[in-house]
């Protein structure tokens, strides 16, 4: 403490008052453990009372009143701070109050409390500071227990919350790589206050890493599957079950000799604890975490630790399950679907399958593919209600039984409809929607039919990409065993360099949005990928997932006809207006002439027979125009045959009638029978088609 005298002239002795304490005051501070002191500036002398000299740590008489001498004693670190508060108060004339310690002789370091006022003389100048000084020991001992009592119960709640940030981060984890990421992120490191974080899982009698943060690279890659016998922290937390604290490198090298070379890294102050991680009785893995900066952990921090190991433990258990009962969920999927796509000439095939990320990952979506006996293809794709295994198994029994209706070379409508009523005698109590394509890759020529399923899309080979609108019927097992569900077709063609994509709506529904934003999005991410159907699948399926979420299985079905040269095709139509019978006659022309050049001449009586029947049963029964097609087939087993279709809008079926001698009418639907192999209606819309085919007689 620096000398301040007065700035001039001499003390005013009216204005210092007495120069001696009274003393049954002296006595009365020194009983309380409080003294005086005088402090005057004209020599720089500090004078104290008995009591005084007791709280610095002076023997009576010791005090020489130098402030260099009092200096002496105070600590070099305070000692500018009371010196400054010092020197504000005189510069100021107004009191100060300092706390700072001062060593006794014994080498004991006491807190003392100093208040001082300035005393001036008339003139304002300071002259004189008197004040008080006390032992404030006590006081302050209890006023750093009170703070290390605060300090402690901040330390619990830190602790934990600890716990609670690992338990709200990995709440939501489903598999073990969510786990693993979740674990090992740096925010959750920064909140538990970790410098770095490993995780192993037992496996096989091994500690297997799983996810590490903050860890060399080299030690990740020499201990990645470490025996469980290997004498390493993780090791031997999972094969004790006990934690296993480390403080310091020694620490480090001494216990484990193998790790002297990746320790080298870590600073001379640094903790670690590894904790294994038991579930039901049985260590599944281990985890380690390191701290810079500390070299110990508390009774009470080992507790908290414990803590956070079962409940990263409960988690890993979880997780484990998840992840087993997803891969026996995609093997029962994977099994009930086709092995393999047929490998057809003039089409391009691709399917894809990706369970959901939900529990269990297993439902009804199904896709198939057949190649059939007349050289065209059918595919499919559905979606069973539900997601369980019980969809799952009710979508292969439905898979398999279409496939089997469609090999049988029925129609699609006749497939579709048959596959409803075998879902509904089938007695689950589940639907299930439906799409059958049947495409023939030397012509386009492709008919859809749909059981309330999504929409396919088309892409044409110049990039245009749209959603074709197919009419539908009723999802499949929704009709009683003794209805004739119906289901219209639709046919278009399918141009080289076009590209037909089947799909269940989980590749493009989302929660958050409606259903034809999903849809446009779809479009614009078949219209921007790739031409090969392989990669195209994959591309869809990666540019969707972000706006679905996967929170639904998705199967999907790229059918896709290559560009050059192509067989157009054969086909012939002709409208027929009620009332003009011209345009009948030009029909029958247009016929024989298509016959002719589909080499198919020696079936023109009996196609031009049947076509007068079919069409003028057509004109009496319905009042509207119709529509005359005829198409050549291959038929199953081999051979060629004549198809003839009439479209009109009424949807009432025709019926085979007995006919007496004497009626003129009754008798079109039994020449139709007669004179062909097969014959059929099937739904268009608000209207039907009535189809037979004649076969070519083989020579």
């Amino acid at each position: 403490m620096q000398r301040s005298a007065a700035a001039s002239g001499e003390p005013d002795p009216q204005a210092e008052g007495p120069s001696e304490p009274l003393s049954t005051a002296r006595v009365a501070l020194a009983v309380n453990n409080m003294a005086s002191f005088t402090w005057s500036l004209a020599d720089g002398k500090l004078r104290y009372d008995r009591g005084g000299e007791a709280v610095m740590g002076f023997r009576p008489g010791e005090f020489d009143g130098r402030l260099e001498m009092l200096g002496e004693r105070m600590l070099p670190v305070e000692l500018p701070a009371v010196q400054e508060q010092v020197e504000r108060a005189l510069r100021e004339r107004s009191s100060f109050s300092l706390y700072f310690r001062v060593r006794h002789p014994n080498g004991a370091l006491r807190w003392t409390h100093t208040q001082g006022h300035v005393i001036t003389d008339r003139r304002g100048e300071p002259v004189r500071v008197i004040g008080i000084i006390r032992d404030a020991s006590q006081e302050l001992r209890a006023v750093d227990q009170t703070e290390e009592l605060r300090r402690a119960r901040s330390e619990r709640r830190r602790q934990a919350d600890i716990v609670g940030h690992v338990s709200d981060t990995l709440v939501p984890t489903l598999t073990l790589d969510d786990l693993a990421e979740a674990l090992t992120s740096d925010q959750l490191l920064e909140q538990i206050g970790a410098s770095s974080i490993i995780l192993g899982m037992v496996d096989a009698g091994h500690i297997r890493l799983i996810g590490a943060n903050g860890i060399p690279a080299d030690l990740l890659r020499d201990f990645h599957l470490s025996r469980l016998e290997q004498p390493l922290p993780l090791t031997e937390a999972a094969r004790t079950r006990e934690a296993v604290f480390l403080t310091g490198r020694r620490d480090f090298v001494e216990r484990y000799p193998s790790l002297e070379p990746y320790v080298r890294e870590l600073p001379q102050a640094a903790a670690a604890v590894y904790l294994p991680l038991i579930a039901q009785g049985d260590a599944i893995g281990a985890v380690g975490l390191t701290y810079e900066g500390r070299a110990d952990f508390p009774q009470d921090e080992q507790t908290v630790l414990r803590a956070l190991g079962k409940v990263i433990a409960q988690a890993l258990q979880r997780a484990l399950l998840y992840d087993q009962e997803h891969e026996l969920a995609a093997g029962l999927q994977t099994a009930m679907l086709p092995g393999h796509l047929p490998h057809a000439p003039g089409v391009e095939l691709a399917a894809r399958y990706r369970p959901t990320r939900a529990r269990g990952g297993i439902g009804g979506d199904w896709y198939d593919a057949l190649l059939l006996s007349d050289g065209r293809v059918g595919a499919l794709i559905g979606d069973v209600q539900g997601h369980d295994v019980t969809a799952a198994a009710i979508m292969g029994q439905l898979r398999i039984a279409l496939r089997a209706y469609a090999a049988e070379g029925h129609p699609p409508t006749t497939v579709m409809a048959r596959g409803s009523v075998f879902l509904t005698e089938l007695d689950t109590g589940r639907f299930a929607t439906c799409l059958l394509a049947v495409l023939d890759p030397r012509t386009g020529m492709t008919t859809i039919v749909r059981a309330g399923h999504p929409d396919p899309a088309l892409r044409l080979a110049d990039g245009t990409t749209a959603s074709l609108d197919i009419p539908g019927g009723l999802p499949l097992g929704l009709t009683s065993p003794e209805a004739q569900p119906v289901y219209p077709a639709y046919e278009t063609i399918l141009e080289p360099g076009s590209t037909l994509l089947l799909c269940t709506d989980g590749l493009f529904e989302s929660r958050t949005q409606d259903i034809d934003t999903g849809r446009a999005r779809l479009l614009e991410a078949l219209r921007d990928g790739p031409g090969e159907p392989e990669r195209l699948a994959d591309h869809l399926l990666g540019a969707m997932a972000p706006y679905t979420g996967e929170e639904d299985d998705v199967a999907l079905l790229v059918l896709r006809r290559p560009e050059g040269p192509s067989t157009p095709a054969q086909r012939m139509e002709a409208v027929i207006a009620p009332g003009d019978p011209e345009a009948l006659r030009a029909a029958r022309q247009d016929l024989r002439v298509a016959l002719e050049s589909w080499q198919l001449d020696s079936l023109a009586d009996t196609a031009v027979l049947l076509t007068c029947e079919l069409v003028t049963n057509a004109l009496l029964h319905t009042g509207g125009e119709t529509l005359l097609t005829a198409r050549p087939v291959r038929r199953e087993g081999g051979g060629r045959a004549l198809r003839l279709s009439v479209t009109d809008a009424s949807p009432a079926s025709p019926r085979r009638r007995a006919a007496t001698d004497q009626a003129t009418s009754g008798r079109g639907m039994l020449l139709v029978e007669e004179l062909t192999s097969d014959w059929g209606v099937e739904p268009r819309g608000n209207g039907k088609t009535v189809w037979c085919e004649i076969p070519l007689a083989v020579p």
